[in-house]
């Protein structure tokens, strides 16, 4: 240890006995600052004019973006939506008409009749779950997908059967013409 060290171990108990006076410290240096008066902004009323009417029109455009979205997204489904409604008509009535004229063939079996409406009831049914699904998610391209393969399954099925009875008449006809 060095002599400074020394020193201030014996007289320490000298330091104790002077404290600084707070109130006096402060009071000189108050005494040297300026003593022109403060401006607090945020007392000032034409600041917090301005900040209010910069908040409100934050929250005015914030609400005008929110609603516009919400009016766009709207729009664009309502397009979405008459366009699928479209789709479903058209093929609802391409099929209802070639449903119609199994119906009113004569040269098809009853059996084979109720066994073909049968197969074309059920896929009518898994067409009404796609419908649902699809209801509650518009966006989703595979349950459009899978609608319009229930759509094009359905007319493939019902032209197949149409051609197989048209192909069973002109072979009817063909052999009453053999000579």
């Amino acid at each position: 240890m060095d002599d400074f060290e020394k020193y201030i171990k014996e007289n320490k108990h000298l330091f104790d006995d002077h404290r600084a006076d707070k109130s006096k410290i402060w009071n000189v240096i108050e005494s040297q600052l300026d003593t022109k008066p403060t401006i607090r902004l945020w007392q000032s009323h034409l600041l917090k004019i301005a900040a209010t009417v910069l908040i409100l029109l934050g929250v005015f455009s914030v609400m005008q973006g929110f609603l516009t979205s919400k009016y766009n997204y709207h729009k664009n489904n309502s397009v979405v939506h008459q366009e699928l409604q479209d789709i479903d008509s058209y093929y609802s009535n391409l099929v209802s008409f070639q449903v119609q004229l199994v119906k009113n063939n004569s040269k098809l079996q009853p059996e084979s009749k109720k066994e073909f409406l049968s197969f074309m009831d059920e896929l009518d049914e898994e067409y009404n779950t796609l419908k649902l699904e699809m209801a509650k998610n518009l966006d989703n391209e595979y349950i459009l997908e899978a609608i319009v393969n229930n759509y094009k399954k359905r007319i493939e099925l019902i032209e197949n059967l149409l051609k197989q009875i048209n192909d069973s008449k002109n072979t009817d006809i063909n052999e009453g013409y053999i000579l």
